[in-house]
């Protein structure tokens, strides 16, 4: 389960400790994205999860932000279609460092792969409102398609929850993407433990029918 802040706390305090509920419900995967933030808040913000992150092992990816992700000790960064390039990004940020890409079409993720990424969202697959500009939902089957064309880990995004989750893993996706699902629960750690559980047994069943 890969967590991504939606930016609903400007002012971090309810981010890092939404975060920190996150992680102690399995999470070991949090990108950083909080675009009302300035640079200086958000280098703030980024080395407090830093140091959360790194005390449970998690990795931390910074949105967008090449200078904050290497400024903050994260393990990557995460580019959407209007950002710089994999290739650009990978200059900045050396060899160890984690480059994820947004994509939202066969064509895209493609690109995204061959252009360096090591990951890639792919979506939205359901509807959800902060995907909405992406326009109408992908379905499940886009995951299945962009699996068979890249060979990097695919992340399903975009109205995931655990009801749907194991159609995801069913169509191949290395892990899901979400925000609400987690940050929009009355209890972070249970929602974050039963995503997690469910992730795991849908892959598990998959896993055994193959066999």
């Amino acid at each position: 389960v890969y967590l991504i802040t939606d930016g609903s706390a400007p002012s971090g305090g309810d981010t890092v400790m939404s975060v920190e509920k996150a992680l102690m419900g399995g999470v070991r995967s949090v990108q950083l994205r909080e675009k009302g933030l300035d640079a200086k808040r958000l280098l703030r913000l980024a080395k407090e999860l830093r140091a959360l992150t790194g005390g449970y092992g998690a990795r931390l990816i910074i949105n967008d932000r090449a200078d904050v992700a290497l400024l903050s000790g994260a393990d990557g960064v995460h580019l959407g279609q209007s950002s710089i390039a994999p290739g650009d990004a990978r200059k900045i940020l050396g060899d160890k460092m984690l480059i994820g890409v947004s994509t939202h079409s066969l064509n895209e993720a493609v690109c995204a792969c061959e252009g360096g990424a090591d990951f890639i969202t792919i979506g939205p697959v359901y509807h959800t409102p902060s995907k909405a500009p992406y326009g109408k939902p992908l379905g499940a089957g886009v995951i299945k398609e962009v699996k068979a064309a890249v060979n990097i880990p695919v992340y399903a995004i975009g109205g995931i929850d655990k009801d749907n989750l194991k159609e995801a893993a069913l169509n191949g996706a290395d892990g899901v993407a979400v925000i609400s699902a987690i940050f929009g629960s009355k209890d972070i750690e249970k929602s974050a433990s039963e995503l997690i559980a469910g992730f795991k047994l849908a892959m598990a069943g998959l896993i055994l029918s193959r066999t």
